[in-house]
């Protein structure tokens, strides 16, 4: 069965959130040595990984990945877009609720009290990619990668990172400590248009660099 709440498009969704958001200096200019790095790597090799990781992989780095996926359509690149953690939890309710509100479908591939599996799509449904809880280094996880820590802390285990050609620092705002609150709908909303947009302005400028 699949499962989504909305009839928004996620790729309506993805520019216009990229229109009206406003990216500070500092984010950008992470954003743009992200962007250098995959397109010098992208000129040689044709396709670039990228893997988003943080502690859980339930929240941001689900999302970094869900909208890296839609943006290699969008602007029709050959980068693949991973997510991982230190732990294995699950891939949040609350995450897979502030995705279907913007469009993209869930299908459940493998069901899992702890950590099921599902088949995400958006728009026409043709493409898809299988988001689940894993780390970092989990088999499905191609390498090598560029490897974007978006973790509030930068400790050691994710700065030498082993199959990461280049390591960033990309922090987002930690959703699990507002989960069960009562702006824990805001802050999603918020934390999720703040990725979409990041995740367009990094795809855009690396189509600039590669065409």
């Amino acid at each position: 069965m699949i499962l989504n709440t909305s009839n928004i498009s996620a790729k309506f969704f993805f520019t216009n959130t990229a229109k009206k958001n406003t990216i500070f200096k500092e984010r950008k200019e992470v954003l743009l040595d992200i962007a250098n790095a995959v397109a010098e790597e992208y000129k040689s090799k044709k396709f670039v990984n990228l893997n988003f990781i943080c502690k859980h992989n339930a929240r941001s780095s689900q999302l970094c990945q869900a909208w890296s996926f839609l943006a290699s359509q969008t602007f029709n690149l050959q980068i693949n877009s991973y997510s991982g953690g230190s732990e294995i939890t699950s891939f949040h309710r609350n995450t897979i609720k502030i995705l279907q509100k913007c469009g993209f479908n869930f299908q459940l591939e493998d069901f899992s009290h702890q950590n099921p599996k599902y088949n995400i799509s958006y728009d026409d449904g043709k493409k898809t990619f299988l988001g689940f809880s894993k780390y970092f280094d989990d088999a499905t996880n191609e390498e090598p990668f560029i490897g974007i820590n978006i973790s509030k802390n930068l400790n050691d285990q994710f700065t030498n990172i082993q199959g990461a050609t280049h390591t960033y620092h990309l922090p987002y705002f930690d959703l699990k400590s507002i989960d069960g609150t009562a702006n824990q709908e805001q802050k999603y909303a918020a934390v999720n248009e703040q990725i979409a947009s990041e995740i367009y302005f990094l795809f855009s400028t690396i189509q600039n660099k590669v065409s």
